[in-house]
């Protein structure tokens, strides 16, 4: 079982979640349980290319299911605005092996 200690700052602030599916979904974090299953609010899907650059999906409202959490990090809001995510080219993510 995995333990989840989250502060009231970060509870309130902006996460980047990778699923295990690769994808990475940023917004801010309303609430979670016991499970780890997410409530983000105000999100999007950052989808990376190699050849363009990071194109936002917008979600809104959205639940990420425990069983598809890999990393859950706090974004600093300062240094994510000051990203220039339409110059940026990486890879997309693989799925996680188990």
């Amino acid at each position: 079982m995995f333990s989840l200690n989250i502060s009231l700052t970060v509870l309130l602030g902006t996460v980047a979640v990778i699923t295990s599916d690769g994808r990475m979904i940023v917004g801010t974090l309303k609430g979670f349980d016991q499970t780890i299953n997410l409530i983000l609010d105000e999100s999007h899907e950052r989808v990376f290319s190699s050849s363009q650059g990071v194109e936002q999906v917008v979600l809104g409202l959205y639940i990420v299911r425990g069983d598809n959490v890999a990393v859950i990090g706090e974004i600093d809001e300062e240094t994510d605005s000051a990203l220039d995510l339409g110059n940026i080219r990486a890879e997309p993510l693989n799925s996680v092996a188990h």
